[in-house]
């Protein structure tokens, strides 16, 4: 039972951390999220200790526990990972892709294609989630899909950022499209550059995102 309650309170720490509610350096007060979310101080120390070990909260000596901070030469390091592990999947997904999960890689295009009216980031931000989940899950390959995810996680704050780029939204929807025709086409070598550009930061979308990163800051309750 406390298992479960402390894998519950890390998810809900873990969605306000990644949609700016909490944002780096925040201090994490074990009581006050107690409170909050109508459990004791056990669970809460537990599941802030499990968002530690992925990365997303630091303890600090005398402190306690904050959202993790990043740097920019260390974001950087991270989306350069994560393009890789993109990447990886992409071209083992074009080799093993089932039909259903070809299918569900469609549906899941036709989803983000439908929230372009809305122009709604965070929306965008669930839909493109799934997308990138069953490009995953189609590489069959749970080490890959595991390591994918634990970085995929500790990016979630500036990945969300970066959707409120201007115009990215369509661009990242064009390269969608590009995805899914490439791994359609079972183009490994295509699917892996085409992802690899898709989440690599650099030039002048490094420039919007720290240009952008006080805004993440200033999202406090």
């Amino acid at each position: 039972m406390n298992k479960m309650r402390s894998e519950a309170v890390r998810d809900e720490i873990e969605e306000l951390i990644a949609f700016g509610k909490l944002p780096p350096g925040k201090h994490l007060d074990e009581t006050e999220l107690a409170e909050r979310f109508g459990v004791s101080r056990t669970p809460v120390r537990e599941a802030l200790n499990q968002l530690a070990n992925a990365g997303l909260v630091e303890i600090r000596p005398r402190r306690g526990a904050v959202v993790a901070e990043v740097g920019p030469q260390k974001l950087v390091e991270m989306f350069e990972v994560m393009a890789e592990l993109e990447g990886m999947c992409g071209r083992l997904a074009a080799r093993r892709i089932s039909k259903e999960q070809e299918a569900a890689l469609v549906a899941a295009q036709q989803a983000c294609e439908e929230v372009r009216a809305s122009g709604d980031p965070d929306l965008y931000y669930e839909r493109n989630d799934e997308f990138h989940g069953i490009i995953y899950t189609a590489s069959q390959n749970s080490f890959l899909v595991e390591q994918a995810w634990v970085l995929r996680r500790r990016l979630r704050p500036y990945r969300r950022l970066q959707l409120r780029v201007r115009d990215r939204i369509p661009t990242s929807l064009n390269e969608h499209e590009a995805i899914v025709a490439a791994i359609q086409a079972g183009d490994g070598d295509k699917a892996n550059e085409l992802l690899r550009e898709h989440v690599i930061i650099q030039g002048k979308r490094f420039g919007d995102l720290i240009a952008s990163l006080p805004l993440l800051h200033a999202q406090a309750d």
